[in-house]
């Protein structure tokens, strides 16, 4: 399998140092869902190195810091599937930086908790959701403003 992450669309990099990119996820669970992936292709947690983990982090702030500045979301769901077992689903670690509002879902209780349930993910199965969650263009190109491109 062709590595999504190494193998970016340029319309999907926001954000690219060296050491991490932040991408528009695909397949978004919510409007401005991005990802923040290490540049080197590492496919467990074990494998990144103590710089790694941290630009991990520095990335996840820097996204909720971008998205608060663009999108103006209420809150963030933030999480990694660390392995087959876990959803792992490309093998290339990542870490999900999903915004969330008010009132965008009617039980919003439980958060990433939800994520042990044995329940279909009703965003992978409903191409329309996540097709409603995909950002205008309008709002990428703010979002690429605000992280300097």
């Amino acid at each position: 399998m062709e590595c999504p992450f190494c193998n970016a669309k340029r319309e999907a990099i926001l954000y690219d140092d060296g050491i991490i990119r932040i991408l528009i996820d695909s397949y978004p669970a919510n409007r401005g869902h991005l990802l923040v992936v290490p540049g080197r292709h590492v496919e467990s947690w074990e494998e990144l190195s103590g710089e790694e983990k941290a630009a991990l982090i520095r990335g996840m702030e820097l996204a909720m810091e971008k998205l608060r500045e663009v999108l103006k979301p209420d809150g963030f769901n933030v999480g990694m599937n660390l392995g087959k077992a876990a959803g792992q689903t490309v093998p290339h670690i990542h870490l999900h930086v999903i915004p969330r509002w008010e009132g965008d879902c009617a039980h919003p209780r439980g958060g990433v908790r939800k994520a042990v349930l044995d329940l279909e993910d009703e965003n992978l199965s409903l191409k329309e959701r996540w097709e409603k969650n995909r950002l205008s263009r309008e709002e990428v190109e703010r979002l690429r403003k605000a992280f300097g491109g």
